[in-house]
């Protein structure tokens, strides 16, 4: 029987692979602006926060250089032409997704990307199976914040004693501690798992077909 019925999940580095797009277009605005562009791993090792701090970390000085809000601007109007160049899920998570929605699970996406951006994106790869697409929008603080989990408990009528979390990070980690969820996290995004584990990450997976076990566990837990 199942006690917990809802889950939470991260979209960049958990059921998206999105790293060669951001790079792309944080190199496209670095390089328009003068300034040096960052290699994948360092981009890599940037994202989670949305994208402000995303920039901040990529330009050198980051708030505090001049160029940065022209930076930034680049960045964005770069990221909405081609965010999805060569974003695809990683292997093995649309299955995964569709499994869950038949065995009954209602699922949420909750990103620190852009709303509109999240919603497009879930529309897009996941709209069979992911009910609600919520992000940064006005008036919500982003995660590791609560705001948006609730907000996605909401939408889908359940609240944090049904649902856990699945992510890929330090965020995600922090995210399921101040809402007080159970955590998945997975080594495939961003992180390392030695910087997964030294974060307090628990049931720590490293291949999607490792979720389907690790949620059912969790779910039918007292």
């Amino acid at each position: 029987m199942i006690h917990r019925d809802t889950i939470l999940w991260d979209l960049d580095g958990t059921l998206l692979n999105t790293l060669t797009d951001l790079t792309d277009s944080v190199n496209a605005a670095l390089t328009n602006c003068g300034l040096p562009p960052r290699s994948r791993q360092e981009v890599r090792g940037f994202v989670g926060n949305g994208i402000r701090l995303l920039m901040e970390r990529a330009v050198p000085d980051g708030a505090a250089n001049p160029l940065f809000e022209r930076t930034f601007h680049a960045f964005k109007a770069h990221y909405a032409k081609n965010c999805n160049n060569h974003t695809r899920p990683f292997a093995g998570i649309p299955e995964v997704l569709e499994t869950l929605s038949r065995e009954g699970y209602r699922m949420g996406v909750v990103s620190n990307k852009i709303e509109p951006a999240v919603q497009e994106l879930v529309q897009l790869y996941f709209a069979s199976s992911i009910e609600v697409a919520v992000g940064d929008a006005p008036g919500y603080e982003k995660k590791p914040a609560p705001d948006n989990p609730k907000r996605a408990l909401e939408l889908l009528n359940s609240d944090r004693n049904r649902a856990l979390y699945i992510g890929d990070s330090r965020v995600d980690i922090q995210t399921a501690q101040n809402c007080g969820l159970p955590m998945i996290i997975v080594d495939w995004g961003y992180q390392s798992k030695e910087e997964l584990v030294a974060l307090g990450g628990k049931n720590i997976v490293s291949a999607p077909s490792q979720l389907l076990a690790a949620i059912h566990r969790l779910s039918a837990a007292e």
